[in-house]
C-alpha cells in the first residue's frame, strides 16, 4: 500500500475526513493506473515497480552526453554507515556545516519511496538538457 493511500485511510479512521472525501482522494490517487499515482508506470501485476536507480542525463547541444545511473542501494548503505560515524568525527563534520544526525533516523526504504516523485528538468537557452529522476 502506498504511503499516500495509508495517510488517507488514517485520516478517515481518525475522523479527519468524511467517507466521501476519502473515496475521492483514493480515486484521485488510483488514477487510471490501478493503484499507482496517475501517470506512474506499473508492472505486469498492476503494482508500482520498485525504484532501483537515480538517473542523471545530460544532452549537450555541442554533442556532449552524460548518462549516470546510481543504484539506490548505495543510499540505503550510506544511511546505515552514517550511524557508525565516531562521535568526534560527527562533531567535526557538524562544525563544518555537515550534520549527519538526521540521517540515522531515516529509513532507507521510506526515503527512496519519497524519491519516486523526484523529477528535475533543466533546458538551457543554448540548447543543453539536464534530467534527474529515479527509475
Amino acid at each position: 500500500m502506498s504511503t499516500e493511500r495509508r495517510k488517507v485511510l488514517d485520516m478517515l479512521a481518525e475522523g479527519k475526513v468524511a467517507a466521501g472525501d476519502a473515496e475521492r482522494l483514493l480515486s484521485a490517487l488510483a488514477g487510471s493506473a490501478g493503484g499507482a499515482s496517475a501517470g506512474e508506470p506499473t508492472d505486469a501485476a498492476g503494482s508500482t515497480p520498485k525504484l532501483k536507480y537515480l538517473r542523471v542525463v545530460v544532452d549537450g547541444r555541442d554533442g556532449n552526453k552524460v548518462n549516470i545511473r546510481v543504484p539506490l542501494g548505495l543510499l540505503r548503505t550510506g544511511i546505515k554507515l552514517s550511524a557508525m560515524v565516531p562521535a568526534v568525527a560527527g562533531e567535526r563534520l557538524k562544525a563544518s556545516g555537515i550534520d549527519l544526525s538526521d540521517l540515522s533516523s531515516l529509513s532507507g526504504d521510506e526515503l527512496i519511496e519519497e524519491l519516486r516523485d523526484l523529477k528535475v528538468d533543466v533546458d538551457t537557452p543554448d540548447g543543453d538538457k539536464v534530467r534527474v529522476f529515479c527509475e
